[in-house]
């Protein structure tokens, strides 16, 4: 992924309040853990690592503002099993955080090894712990809230683009029947996308205050082997970047990663797990080492007579910008004709095959969340900090997705999110839908989706107020 030369050499940061602040919210051994369709157990037997929520506020630098605060938590955690057990929990956190929808993200790391976000199942081994733990979450979000919201400081957030060779592409076509067949695993053929943009929050006196982290790779390397409580890659990559940022916590935002997962991955091995979080850790710190001082611009001088003539380059100060905008538009896209709700709940309790079973409840509680539509109308969340502009969908979109974006925005630092304030389904790009393959069949999207959400968020971005990025 190229930038524009303008942006490579600099361009105005972003100034505001910045809060960070952190809580752990690792369940108890014992409780449900069943992700996986080939999993022989159902429970956890071990921590691997805790996991957290983090959560980053931006709020305006004046003190008499009455302009609300963006608030945003990552948790590592991995997915929705019902979108509307998100919503229904999103409204309470909302009336207790006093923010409008449009300013409250809560992103999913997407750890394959945390427990399933469904309600307390007694039937389930463990399962009747779950009412608990999610109480216990929703409790956790608004203190993780509240704690950075209450110690903010000044601070300019820049952004940098660069690569990580973690990721890759997990689309394999089958060895007898390429055409139409596709694993999923990795496949050595085809290049992945690398991109990996960091965001660094300072304060005035230059000391580090966070570190954002975009990046798209599924945390799949720990499966149905494993039994471990785990943030996966996350977790190490956080302790290798804090350590080296004197202490600052980092934010971790799960990128457009439908289709890219580390190479080596479905094991139970904890110190693959832990050498992967490491591989993107150390990513993270080549770029913050790459990049300039807040707020600025490397520009040309003079020619300096030497034994050779020597171009002068040096830095200079831009004044930071204060605009902000946050807003959360819904684009409607084309659903399949899947059964009914009632429907594929029958075919689950007459299905002999426990994986089967899963994967028709889980058909089920997404054809319930949509209802029997032709077209749904996806949420699409949009943040523009100065010249940088964030989006997000609480669907699981290919690379295609921020490609494209950054593509048309090279001007801009654009950071693209999956499962963004809720999980739904894979966008998958419209030549896949010919074959047998999992991001495919598991959609409740049909064909074109992906180019729709494409095109209707590069309309949201031309159309946000952002101004000219400071030269």
């Amino acid at each position: 992924m190229k930038s524009s030369p303008e942006l490579n050499c600099g361009v105005a940061g972003f100034q505001a309040r910045f809060g960070i602040a952190r809580v752990e919210i690792t369940p108890p051994i014992g409780i449900y853990l069943r992700n996986w369709g080939a999993a022989k157990f159902d429970t956890a037997d071990s921590i691997h690592r805790p996991l957290y929520l983090t959560a980053l506020t931006i709020s305006s630098l004046d003190d008499e503002s009455t302009e609300p605060p963006l608030i945003m938590v990552s948790g590592d955690l991995g997915w929705w099993k019902s979108a509307s057990l998100f919503g229904e929990m999103q409204h309470r956190l909302l009336e207790q955080l006093g923010c409008p929808e449009e300013n409250f993200w809560f992103a999913l790391t997407h750890t394959h090894a945390a427990v399933p976000l469904q309600p307390a199942n007694a039937s389930l081994e463990g399962g009747e712990m779950m009412g608990d733990y999610l109480a216990l979450l929703e409790s956790k979000i608004v203190d993780v809230a509240k704690m950075a919201l209450s110690d903010s400081k000044v601070g300019i957030l820049d952004w940098h683009y660069g690569t990580c060779n973690l990721a890759k592409v997990r689309d394999l076509p089958d060895r007898e029947n390429p055409s139409e067949k596709v694993s999923c695993g990795f496949n050595p053929e085809l290049e992945p996308d690398d991109t990996l943009l960091v965001g660094r929050v300072t304060c005035e006196a230059g000391k580090p205050l966070a570190t954002i982290v975009n990046y798209a790779c599924h945390p799949t390397t720990l499966a149905w082997q494993n039994r471990a409580i785990s943030p996966d890659y996350i977790g190490a990559m956080q302790e290798v970047v804090e350590r080296e940022t004197e202490g600052a916590l980092s934010v971790f935002l799960q990128g457009a990663s439908g289709e890219v997962a580390p190479r080596e991955q479905y094991t139970a091995n904890l110190e693959i797990v832990d050498r992967h979080g490491r591989q993107l850790g150390y990513s993270v710190l080549a770029i913050l080492a790459d990049m300039h001082p807040p707020s600025s611009r490397y520009e040309y001088q003079q020619v300096e007579p030497s034994g050779a003539p020597l171009a002068v380059w040096e830095y200079k100060s831009i004044p930071p910008r204060t605009d902000r905008t946050s807003i959360k538009q819904e684009i409607s896209l084309p659903l399949k004709s899947w059964p009914t709700a009632d429907e594929l709940a029958q075919q689950a309790e007459s299905s002999p095959d426990r994986f089967q079973q899963e994967r028709l409840y889980r058909q089920r509680e997404i054809r319930m969340y949509v209802g029997d539509h032709d077209q749904w109308p996806l949420p699409v969340w949009c943040w523009q900090l100065g010249e940088a502009v964030l989006m997000g969908t609480m669907a699981e979109g290919y690379t295609v997705l921020q490609q494209e974006l950054r593509d048309q925005f090279k001007d801009r630092h654009v950071v693209c999110m999956n499962l963004l304030n809720g999980s739904i389904g894979y966008l998958a790009p419209v030549e896949l839908y010919d074959q047998d393959i999992y991001q495919v069949w598991q959609s409740p999207f049909e064909r074109g989706s992906l180019e729709q959400l494409i095109g209707g968020v590069a309309e949201m971005i031309q159309s946000l107020p952002v101004g000219e990025v400071a030269k």
